[in-house]
């Protein structure tokens, strides 16, 4: 063999061993992430709005540089996990789950892809990960605060007399219930209310669980949230709740925006935001199991003054100079 000819073969094979790499990174480089974003409840404007946001923080815009597919189990805790499962299927990069029922699916579909909170409830507290600061597996992002008891000693201060409450739990959503009824049932006993549970699996059974408050002398009710995720739920459980004259609080705004009588919770648009940061950090290389996962610090106290008066309810100054938005 000559000389010229062994410089070409080698030449040759220089230029495949080369290629090789950098067809890979060509294919990378050409390669769109996929999102699949998956909501417990009924998907929101304003939820989409402010994961956008999350995203463009760090780069992202869906559409472009990113393939985000919106999904919404509408409370069923079966459409949750076909959705999850759908998003496997389609090897999705990244698994975004909204409240504790959608995290808890993701997390049964999948222990590889990255999965990322938005929120959910306490992830240490309910297996989601090992701590806050090392979660240690494939699921990361934002959580609340459990203010049950806090909620519970609003009712207590605007019905000092309140000797019965209700929470009206979801059966499709049991890993949250549990939560609340664990953070609950200590304050009840503390404050001297008897804490009665009803648990349903729907918006089907709204009236006969207020039918079922009346007969046990309730006095006022804590909504779960992932029960009112639609405006539609919300407005239904807030009239019903007038109707009943209970004075009643969730997490969200939303509700007292609804009719409902008060929420107090995290600030939500703050924490899908986030969620859409986490998204964006994960797609540029970091690993879940060590990005600590953020606790909400931002909290609002949101207090519907119309409804106050239609159910004959007085509110304390106290509690009216600490919220945060008053509706009239």
């Amino acid at each position: 063999m000559s000389c010229s000819l062994v410089l070409r073969l080698g030449l040759v094979l220089a230029i495949c061993v080369i290629s090789v790499p950098l067809a890979a990174r060509a294919q990378q480089a050409g390669h769109v992430p996929r999102v699949g974003v998956l909501v417990f409840p009924k998907m929101t404007d304003e939820f989409r709005q402010a994961f956008g946001l999350g995203l463009a923080d760090r780069g992202y815009v869906d559409g472009q540089n990113v393939d985000v597919h919106w999904g919404s189990a509408n409370g069923s805790a079966d459409r949750a996990h076909a959705l999850a499962a759908e998003y496997v299927r389609m090897k999705v990069d990244v698994i975004v789950a909204s409240l504790t029922g959608a995290v808890e699916a993701a997390r049964k579909a999948t222990r590889a892809i990255p999965i990322v909170m938005a929120p959910a409830g306490d992830p240490v507290a309910l297996g989601f990960a090992a701590s806050l600061a090392r979660p240690g597996g494939n699921i990361t992002g934002v959580t609340g605060i459990e203010l049950s008891e806090k909620r519970l000693e609003l009712l207590k201060e605007i019905v000092p007399g309140l000797t019965r409450a209700t929470l009206l739990l979801n059966r499709a959503d049991s890993a949250f219930a549990k939560v609340l009824v664990d953070g609950t049932e200590p304050a009840a006993e503390r404050i001297g209310v008897r804490l009665q549970i009803e648990r349903i699996k729907g918006p089907e059974e709204f009236e006969k669980a207020f039918a079922a408050m009346r007969s046990e002398r309730s006095g006022a009710v804590i909504v779960q949230p992932s029960l009112i995720g639609p405006a539609a739920h919300a407005a239904r459980v807030a009239n019903l709740a007038v109707q009943y004259r209970l004075p009643s609080i969730t997490h969200s705004g939303t509700y007292a925006d609804a009719g409902g009588l008060m929420s107090y919770g995290p600030n939500f648009r703050h924490m899908y935001r986030q969620s859409g940061v986490y998204v964006a950090r994960i797609l540029k290389g970091e690993m879940p199991a060590a990005m600590p996962i953020e606790r909400s610090t931002t909290f609002e106290l949101v207090i519907n003054l119309r409804t106050a008066r239609q159910i004959g309810v007085s509110i304390p100054q106290s509690i009216l100079l600490r919220a945060d938005r008053l509706i009239e």
